[in-house]
């Protein structure tokens, strides 16, 4: 059993800034000039890189993607319900293979999840496809089989329903789907949702739920029982070939070898990464990772440990990837590769030894990976883009600058101010910072202008880069440049500023400090990108309703005045929280402010609820809905109970500084202001809308 308790980057960067901190009293480091609207031709000092590859494929929502057996062709399925492909060509069009929209559930972790090909495809055509359709419970779990008679087309009529299963709950569905080299199918499934396993499925042996699952889809009519499946003969269901997992969301096979390796998701305190063997148990719910859970003491016979774990914080999760067998990268050569969707971490590890750090921080929200005919890697972007692993020939070059002065995008004389070509912006709402003060600059390469999509989020071009001050009473504690790199990449970088206020050192990872008394956390790169996603237009608040929302709009005209605006956009304005607009109106700036950035459609939450303001407030998807998760033990509650605040989870999780906090990433403050908006606003409705 190995470890990974804390993240290698908080342990890099609390060293580093210490060894920073130290030298700082004895000599002064030489100062270094860089543009700020140039940062990206920093390279990174990371032995690895994702290189963006088939550059017209740039497809949201990707959790699949396979080479049809006996062609080249690649197939990339999306969550949301359709599949494409494309030729296996750097600048390969992708053309629509199939939309299974409408059959497939697409809600928080629902959608379709898996598809397969069978081993012997190019004879019989056969394509294997797992799915969330509308069913018993909240939804059900579907496999199906469909003959592809044209590469380039899939005839739905051609489908067969060969399993099919009732989902308690909406999350943890697994969903992937793999043919073994034992030619038999697998389908990984989830412990049917909630949180903590409510029903026990991970220990019932009885239930497929919680289970990895096998089938010989060849065997009989839908499919036959492989006969050395574990309970094939009786005593569990017989489709079973292992247990007690929670949420396997992907796995693979070693080409190599044969060996099944996945990552399992955790609940509160561990992601485990398991070799899944026939008949074994992985301890859910009694154990998380390698801990107890259920029940304590816990080391019972029979249950299997994990390859490795990494501490669950704020929000991670595990999405397991290949083992490494191509001839690009050969320190990698029987690694089994896997990263964190939130955290971007990407680690190797062998059976029996400690997991190896890979790269720190991808930049990238991958969400699957994807192996080639040769062995290579590649992960799926769940904002779009696929990106091949390889070596960094660039890797020990110039590196991001360690002192905020010397980044060109403050004043090198005052680094506690921006540099004179950045324009300071405010927001009617801000994001609640756990009662920190804030000021907000932005700058844009020169000659360059901001456009404004259809909600109103600006599209800042490459170059550009949003400052973000913190303070405490007038003392800088931190300062954020959220950077659009010249190859299209955003990344958030954190400076922590020293007691004297001075001088401010970039952090390689995450950690928290105490200023007199009150907590402050620094998030990884990695948390930053987990908010400033695609979805919620990278930047967040800089959006045109906030902007619009401060006198007036008066803001826009420096905009306008210096050729980043062509004229003031055609958006209504968010109200103030601490205004005179409707008490709804001003709640729902609130929610789209603090929590749209995951809570709305495409965004990263695992639940439905959309808080966009601009979203019906008949389409919210919160009022009278039970929880998908944790009821924090209230009986009875949903996330939003008109006229009852108190059974309301959304006020409920404001208040809560433990595991069901929300936000969960960088918050250990309630925002009491915040709360007791939201909680007169429920007290006040008395009926869904």
């Amino acid at each position: 059993m190995t470890y990974l308790s804390v993240r290698w980057g908080q342990l890099r960067g609390a060293t580093a800034m210490g060894l920073s901190l130290a030298l700082a009293g004895c000599t002064e480091p030489t100062p270094v000039s860089h543009d700020c609207t140039s940062l990206a031709a920093l390279s990174s000092g990371e032995a690895l890189r994702f290189e963006r590859v088939f550059s017209e494929v740039d497809i949201p929502e990707g959790i699949a993607l396979r080479q049809a057996p006996g062609g080249e062709r690649w197939y990339l399925a999306t969550q949301r319900g359709e599949i494409h492909t494309f030729a296996n060509q750097s600048d390969a069009r992708p053309e629509l293979f199939t939309d299974l929209k409408d059959a497939v559930v697409f809600d928080g972790e629902a959608g379709l999840l898996g598809i397969a090909f069978h081993p012997d495809y190019a004879q019989n055509g056969q394509l294997f496809v797992s799915y969330n359709a509308p069913g018993p419970g909240a939804f059900s779990t579907r496999v199906s089989r469909f003959v592809v008679d044209d590469p380039l087309r899939l005839d739905l009529d051609s489908e067969s329903v060969i399993f099919e299963l009732s989902q308690p709950y909406t999350n943890h569905n697994g969903g992937d789907l793999h043919f073994g080299p034992d030619g038999y199918l697998y389908l990984g499934l989830g412990d049917g949702g909630s949180a903590e396993d409510p029903q026990g499925h991970g220990q019932n042996t009885d239930t497929l739920l919680g289970s990895m699952l096998r089938f010989d889809v060849d065997g009989g009519t839908p499919y036959a029982i492989p006969p050395d499946n574990p309970f094939a003969a009786g005593g569990g269901a017989p489709e079973i070939f292992a247990w007690g997992l929670r949420n396997p969301w992907r796995f693979s096979f070693d080409r190599e070898t044969g060996e099944l390796w996945a990552g399992d998701v955790g609940q509160y305190e561990w992601e485990e990464v398991d070799l899944i063997r026939r008949g074994q148990n992985y301890g859910w719910n009694i154990k998380e990772g390698d801990a107890c859970f259920g029940q304590d003491p816990c080391e019972l016979p029979g249950l299997a440990d994990p390859v490795a774990v990494y501490a669950n914080e704020d929000g991670a999760s595990v999405v397991g990837g290949y083992v490494y067998r191509g001839q690009e990268i050969p320190q990698l050569e029987g690694s089994y590769i896997y990263t964190d969707f939130y955290f971007g971490t990407l680690w190797a590890v062998v059976e029996g030894q400690s997991p190896r750090v890979l790269m720190e921080r991808t930049g990238r929200t991958i969400g699957a990976f994807a192996e080639d005919r040769q062995g290579e890697l590649y992960g799926i972007d769940y904002g779009g883009g696929i990106y091949r692993l390889r070596a960094n020939e660039e890797a020990g070059g110039a590196s991001l600058p360690t002192r905020l002065r010397d980044t060109g995008c403050v004043d090198a004389e005052d680094p506690t101010r921006p540099d004179s070509q950045a324009l300071r912006y405010d927001l009617a709402v801000p994001f609640w910072s756990d009662g920190a003060q804030k000021e907000r600059w932005l700058r844009l390469p020169e000659g360059e202008a901001v456009s404004v999509n259809e909600d109103g989020d600006f599209d800042l071009p490459p170059g550009s880069v949003v400052t973000k001050y913190f303070h405490f009473e007038g003392r800088p504690i931190e300062t954020r440049l959220l950077v659009h790199h010249l190859d299209g990449r955003w990344a958030g970088y954190s400076y922590a500023w020293n007691e004297a206020g001075t001088e401010a050192s970039l952090l390689e990872g995450g950690e928290t400090r105490d200023f007199d008394g009150r907590s402050w956390s620094y998030p990884s790169r990695g948390e930053c990108m987990a908010c400033h996603t695609s979805a919620a237009g990278f930047s967040l608040g800089l959006e045109a309703a906030q902007l619009a929302g401060v006198d007036e709009g008066a803001q826009f005209d420096g905009w306008i005045s210096r050729g980043w605006l062509a004229a003031r956009p055609d958006t209504p304005a968010l109200p103030a929280i601490d205004g005179d607009a409707p008490l709804a109106s001003r709640a729902r700036a609130y929610l789209h402010a603090n929590c749209s950035h995951c809570h709305r459609e495409g965004g990263r939450s695992n639940t439905s609820p959309d808080f966009h303001w601009a979203t019906p407030e008949t389409e919210l998807g919160v009022c009278d809905q039970s929880p998908v998760g944790t009821d924090l033990g209230v009986a009875g509650a949903s996330l939003l109970s008109p006229g009852d605040a108190a059974s309301s989870l959304i006020p409920l999780r404001m208040r809560e500084l433990g595991d069901a906090r929300m936000p969960p990433v960088g918050s250990r403050v309630v925002d009491e202001e915040g709360a007791a908006l939201i909680e007169a606003w429920i007290d006040g409705l008395a009926a869904c809308p």
